[in-house]
């Protein structure tokens, strides 16, 4: 078992990306379960995922996964666009405990939101280029409309903390044109990065456009998958006010993780420690 032999849902969640950006994921996780443990995994050294092939991504998938069953985890989420796209339907079946990805539920929320059937995408140009999101969509409902759209530039504008600049502004506002041209109705954010520019975004499509946080719906289906298999942990599903400890792992250099993990969090991040993942 990869999991605590203690009492299982006393284990910790494990997440994984490829770099920073799923720590907009974590951050959910925080919100919504607070008394859970987390481990959280930033493959800075290898970021980013997009672009290389699928059999590489596969593997890389694999060796997050194996360092976070190190840690005992009860739960895996992958917080990566480009590996919840190409890899993690492909591996979860090789290991005995959940998983989920972050393409899915912003799907699912994205089909329950929309009135018009005509959602917009957004994210990198790999993301974008797997078409994941509209095939998710279209498997849950092939009614809906799907428009997609990559916004590369976000990503660096989202790391170097331009969240207020009036330059992040004209950028989005350039990019979603096309988004008011085709009369979405429903926005998904289709890339971590972007909740922490989810206020420029929405001032720029305007109050008719629902916006989809995958981050905050990925730890919404985490909090039905480990209440349903009984792997909440008791303190946080009493309620019992408990804090949950929180350990942060990266491929390299945690000296920058930490800075840019400060914007995304909210908070200083201390302890961050560098392992070797390529021995995994």
């Amino acid at each position: 078992m990869n999991r605590s032999a203690n009492n299982p849902a006393e284990a910790p969640i494990g997440v994984f990306d490829s770099g920073v950006g799923g720590l907009t994921v974590a951050k959910e996780m925080f919100k919504l379960l607070p008394g859970e443990d987390v481990v959280y995994f930033g493959d800075v050294s290898r970021y980013p995922y997009g672009g290389r092939s699928k059999e590489i991504i596969t593997s890389f998938t694999r060796q997050d996964i194996a360092f976070l069953l190190e840690h005992k985890v009860k739960f895996i989420i992958c917080a990566c666009n480009s590996a919840s796209a190409v890899a993690l339907d492909d591996v979860r079946g090789d290991y005995d405990l959940d998983m989920v990805g972050v393409i899915e539920p912003g799907a699912r929320a994205a089909v329950a939101k929309t009135t018009s059937g005509r959602i917009g995408v957004i994210g990198t140009n790999a993301t974008i280029g797997s078409n994941a999101y509209a095939r998710t969509i279209h498997d849950i409902d092939p009614g809906v409309k799907v428009f997609s759209l990559a916004c590369p530039l976000l990503v660096p504008l989202a790391e170097e903390g331009y969240i207020d600049k009036e330059a992040t502004r004209l950028i989005a506002k350039d990019y979603l044109q096309t988004m008011h041209e085709v009369e979405i109705d429903t926005l998904v954010l289709g890339c971590t990065h972007y909740p922490l520019l989810k206020a420029v975004i929405a001032d720029v499509m305007g109050d008719k456009v629902t916006l989809i946080d995958s981050g905050e719906e990925t730890a919404k289906v985490a909090l039905e998958r480990l209440t349903t298999s009984g792997l909440l942990h008791p303190a946080s599903s009493a309620g019992g006010g408990r804090t949950g400890r929180h350990k942060f792992f990266v491929s390299d250099v945690p000296e920058k993780f930490s800075s840019v993990a400060t914007r995304f969090l909210g908070r200083v991040i201390d302890g961050i420690t560098r392992v070797d993942i390529s021995g995994y």
